[in-house]
């Protein structure tokens, strides 16, 4: 099928765009109250097309309350953990490594949360997509002083490893209880989930401060069509085709991309470990994606 073949390269392309749109966001909004405009209009838009194409509404008992909460986790405190924490100065380098985490945290925790077994091979591309990601940043955070105890606030930190495992808790929610229904329907709740947990922040964090601009609408366009409704349907339909764990390695595929998006929109350089540590990244991620025996036995059940 068509589409499950291109899926993979098209989330990472589109996904891999929001870490140049949380910068180039910042400029013109407080990055939850962006965020609040974003969920609410991809709500809006999902609400709309379940309406227009007649999508039934979740059967299963307990359905839409499963869908709400992961929205929580997948979006609220996940995407939210880690642009307040980027506005409070996490830089990009760090945010990349911990990002790198929520392939091996999800990996660990699907055994327990999904029954998901990983083959031997699977596991070391999951190591590989690691060391991949932090020999392309590492260097330049040290380059940078990115790594000094002055230069990093300590809690905005934390909060980023929080949203890292909220997003990896949400993809196994997900997988373990949201395997039928419409993904249209699933991601409208997810968004509402989403909210829930944006609009509290948001009052108590930020002053809501938004600059009405074309750039403000041209970014808002952007992450509303091309990350909220087209990488996250894409994400959710790799969830339900396949093992989490190897959905989630594509995430190694990101960070290495949006550098070469900054590089061509920003100007940031590119370096050879960057360049290295994005090949070691891609087989990592063909490593995971090889359906082993354990991985093809877990895929069929």
């Amino acid at each position: 099928m068509l589409l499950e073949r291109l899926s993979p390269a098209l989330f990472v392309a589109l996904w891999s765009t929001g870490w140049v749109m949380a910068k180039y966001a910042d400029l013109y909004a407080d990055p939850l109250t962006f965020l609040v405009m974003r969920y609410g209009l991809a709500a809006l838009i999902f609400a709309g097309l379940c309406r227009a194409m007649k999508v039934p509404r979740l059967s299963r008992p307990g359905a839409s309350l499963h869908a709400v909460f992961s929205g929580m986790f997948l979006h609220g405190f996940y995407l939210g953990a880690v642009w307040w924490a980027i506005g409070q100065g996490v830089p990009a380098a760090i945010s990349g490594i911990i990002a790198g985490l929520q392939p091996l945290m999800t990996a660990l925790a699907a055994p327990a949360m999904t029954g998901e077994r990983l083959s031997g091979l699977q596991r070391l591309g999951l190591v590989f997509g690691f060391c991949g990601i932090a020999l392309a940043v590492l260097p330049k955070a040290l380059a940078s002083g990115a790594l000094g105890a002055e230069a990093v606030p300590l809690f905005p930190v934390l909060v980023n490893i929080t949203g890292m495992a909220s997003v990896s808790f949400g993809t196994l929610y997900q997988k373990r209880f949201l395997q039928e229904g419409d993904l249209r329907r699933i991601a409208c709740l997810q968004y509402i989930g989403a909210l829930i947990v944006t609009i509290p922040a948001a009052l108590m964090l930020e002053d809501l401060r938004v600059i009405w601009s074309f750039e403000l609408f041209a970014a808002l366009g952007w992450a509303v069509l091309a990350l909220s409704v087209g990488a996250i349907g894409l994400l959710l339909y790799l969830i339900r085709r396949g093992q989490v764990s190897r959905a989630a390695s594509l995430i190694y595929l990101v960070p290495p991309l949006a550098a070469f998006e900054a590089y061509l929109m920003f100007g940031e350089p590119l370096t050879a470990p960057m360049i290295a540590g994005t090949a070691i990244a891609v087989a990592g991620v063909y490593l995971t994606n090889r359906k082993g025996r354990v991985g093809a036995a877990a895929t069929a059940s």
